[in-house]
């Protein structure tokens, strides 16, 4: 992970359309260089909790991340979920490294305790957050994130970056 530039601050604010709140770190970049995920801290500086430690930027990947919400893959991901046992245990480890990486900042938020993001450790909700978290943490971490980034498959070349 790496701080956050001023350029990187101002390519955020570009693809979110608004003043990104309190960038921890670039968790993850684009292939063209910016950045697509940021790290942001279990409290912000206004004092409002925020489980959301992975998030995801870049409106390009956002957007093809819609698609696949919308194609029916979470329902599917939440059946089988509930039916084999191996993928409950490394969705239930995806979940731990999240809490362990959001801990690592050394920021204790009851607000936000044992709550990760995406639904984990029992639900398939949002994978943008599951998505966000295989990038950031890297392939092998979360499962479903780990699906659902190779059903986007190259989701950067179809137009540039901006």
């Amino acid at each position: 992970m790496e701080k956050p530039t001023q350029a990187d601050l101002d390519a955020i604010e570009s693809q979110l359309g608004r003043t990104p709140r309190d960038v921890h770190a670039i968790a993850h970049r684009c292939p063209c260089g910016k950045p697509d995920v940021v790290e942001t801290p279990p409290r912000l500086s206004d004092g409002t909790p925020f489980p959301t430690f992975y998030y995801a930027t870049c409106p390009k990947l956002t957007g093809a991340i819609s698609t696949l919400e919308g194609s029916g893959m979470m329902a599917a991901m939440q059946a089988r979920l509930a039916t084999d046992p191996e993928l409950a245990g490394a969705y239930r480890a995806a979940h731990d490294d999240y809490l362990a990486a959001r801990a690592a900042l050394g920021m204790d938020v009851a607000e936000v305790e044992g709550i990760s993001a995406g639904g984990m450790p029992d639900r398939v909700k949002c994978l943008h957050s599951l998505v966000a978290h295989s990038l950031g943490a890297g392939p092998g971490v979360n499962p479903f994130g780990d699906e659902a980034l190779a059903a986007l498959a190259e989701w950067w070349k179809d137009s540039p970056c901006e």
